[in-house]
């Protein structure tokens, strides 16, 4: 759906530049799909490359029915969008602010179960490399206790997967269903695991304004900070960490990405691939195998 939003927006964009240029071109041309990128030009040339890839689209769908149109080829631009650079968590940090989500003050009985529902929200972010979309969109029909393995729907690129759970995430999230039980019907009722105490699924606005004042809490964020940590950085820390135990553990992790790249949700296996420049321990690691294997040809 966001990709047919993003050409109907390359279709009345290029219709404007078509009928404000020149020669009013009746069909789209390289030249003209140019001109309307680069518009406005006061912008990071990422977003050129972002706007003409609109426009490649949206002519792809039109030499079906207008023979003319010309497809602006790839590399025209050569810009991408810079990766925000992760924030690599400790284990001490990742303590801390496990800690801060149940040390939350609760000055409402029927917010009684907050603490221990950010608690149980975040320790899963930290142990099974999840979007934070796909944790807050868990149901309880999709947590098999006895397999120990969850089931993530409707994922980023619309597929379904399988991620396996430690006995000790179970244990947690046992005891939070069953507290939530104990307490009123309307939790007892959801079909999400993680909720507010209204029944509904955590607002995602609210998990961030959580996540920043406990960060802040303790030394993650300064008092004034718009930009740190980041929750999804939860999920490259365990991408590292996979790939590190795989090195220290003397695996080929070149041949092991495919599997994390499918445990993760990824696309394509290049976009699992970026995980083993963020870690300054995965390129020592990287770079100590190098060494021993042209020290082993010499």
């Amino acid at each position: 759906m966001r990709a047919i939003k993003s050409e109907r927006c390359a279709a009345s964009g290029w219709n404007a530049c078509a009928r404000s240029s020149e020669s009013a071109a009746p069909y789209i041309t390289t030249e003209l799909a140019l001109k309307w990128a680069q518009r406005p030009l006061r912008t990071q040339p990422s977003n050129w490359a972002k706007r003409l890839g609109y426009i490649r689209g949206f002519a792809r769908h039109r030499v079906a029915t207008d023979q003319r149109t010309q497809i602006p080829p790839d590399g025209l631009f050569p810009f991408r969008p810079k990766r925000a650079r992760p924030y690599l968590y400790s284990q001490d940090d990742i303590r801390r602010l496990l800690s801060a989500a149940l040390e939350m003050p609760c000055h409402y009985t029927c917010c009684k179960l907050r603490p221990l529902t950010y608690y149980c929200l975040f320790g899963l972010l930290s142990v099974a490399g999840l979007r934070l979309g796909e944790a807050r969109n868990l149901k309880l029909s999709d947590i098999d206790f006895e397999a120990m393995v969850l089931t993530i729907r409707g994922t980023k690129f619309g597929k379904s997967r399988l991620v396996p759970m430690h006995a000790t995430t179970c244990a947690v999230l046992q005891d939070l269903i069953k507290r939530r039980h104990r307490h009123n019907a309307a939790l007892a009722a959801s079909p999400y695991l993680f909720t507010s105490y209204r029944g509904n699924r955590l607002d995602v606005g609210d998990i961030h304004r959580t996540f920043y004042a406990l960060s802040r809490r303790i030394g993650l964020r300064g008092i004034d900070d718009s930009h740190g940590p980041r929750l999804h950085d939860m999920r490259h820390v365990f991408a590292t960490n996979t790939l590190l135990r795989w090195y220290q553990a003397e695996q080929d992790p070149e041949r092991l990405l495919p599997i994390l790249s499918t445990y993760l949700g990824h696309a394509h296996v290049a976009d699992t691939q970026w995980y083993l420049s963020a870690s300054p321990e995965l390129m020592t690691e990287a770079m100590r195998r190098l060494e021993r294997r042209w020290e082993d040809r010499t």
